[in-house]
C-alpha cells in the first residue's frame, strides 16, 4: 500500500456560499469517480481557496457527503501570487492505494483547466 496525492482544482463565478459548496462537491465527486475511491481510502484532504473566496468553508460541502464525517479536512488560503487564477478552489486528496502515482487521475474543472492543461482531461 502506498500513499498517493491526487490534485484537483475548479473555479466559481462569484464569491457565493452555495456556488463554493456546489463546486467543491462537484470537484471531489469527480476525483472520487475518476479514481474509484471510497472514504476509507482517504488519508486526508487539504483544501485551499484564493483570498477572494470567503463566503463559505469548502470543507462543509465535503463533510456533508455520506461517509466523510471521519475524513480529516483542512482549509487554508492559497498563496496570493499577483496574476494568479481568481476564485479558485484546490484540493490535495491523499489516498492509500496499491496504484502507482502515474495511475492517479488529477481533475481540473472550469477555468482551472488552465493551471495544468497537461492533466486536464475535460
Amino acid at each position: 500500500m502506498y500513499t498517493r496525492g491526487i490534485r484537483g482544482a475548479t473555479t466559481v463565478e462569484h464569491n457565493d456560499k452555495q456556488e463554493i459548496l456546489d463546486a467543491t462537491r462537484e470537484l471531489l465527486s469527480t476525483i472520487i469517480a475518476e479514481n474509484g475511491l471510497v472514504p476509507e481510502d482517504i488519508g486526508y484532504v487539504f483544501i485551499t481557496v484564493t483570498s477572494d473566496l470567503d463566503a463559505a468553508f469548502p470543507a462543509v460541502a465535503i463533510r456533508a457527503l455520506d461517509g466523510w464525517d471521519l475524513v480529516p479536512l483542512m482549509c487554508a488560503l492559497e498563496v496570493p501570487v499577483q496574476g494568479a487564477l481568481p476564485r479558485c478552489i484546490r484540493l490535495m486528496v491523499t489516498v492509500n492505494t496499491t496504484k502507482s502515482q502515474k495511475d492517479m487521475v488529477h481533475v481540473y474543472l472550469n477555468e482551472a483547466k488552465s493551471l495544468r492543461p497537461d492533466l486536464a482531461k475535460r
